[in-house]
């Protein structure tokens, strides 16, 4: 299952991490939001050990959301040592994620 990120956490579970992270910014009024949900939570599972999957409601956390300018959702953003190295904006086929997450392993 896919982890919570939020403002208070998000330098502990991406920021600091060691293996490659995925974060889905979503809301709950979001269409396309819970379209990208589902496969979010596909890819926490097969990806479970080998990176971090999480999702940070951009409602409740506007810090970071703030932070990386993160002005339409979904946007996916992908992180490796901390930095971030690559964003997916709007509904896409999990392959197109997918793709960019096997990037950062």
């Amino acid at each position: 299952m896919a982890i919570e990120i939020t403002d208070a956490n998000f330098d502990e579970l991406v920021t600091k991490s060691t293996k490659p992270v995925l974060v889905d910014f979503w809301a709950e009024w979001c269409g396309p939001c819970r379209m990208v949900g589902p496969v979010v939570e596909e890819l926490a599972k097969e990806y479970d050990g080998k990176a971090v999957i999480g999702k940070l409601n951009v409602d409740n956390n506007p810090e970071v959301s703030t932070k990386f300018g993160i002005r339409s959702i979904p946007t996916i953003l992908f992180f490796k040592g901390g930095q971030l190295v690559d964003r997916q904006v709007g509904a896409v086929p999990k392959s197109a994620i997918e793709t960019k997450l096997k990037a950062q392993l």
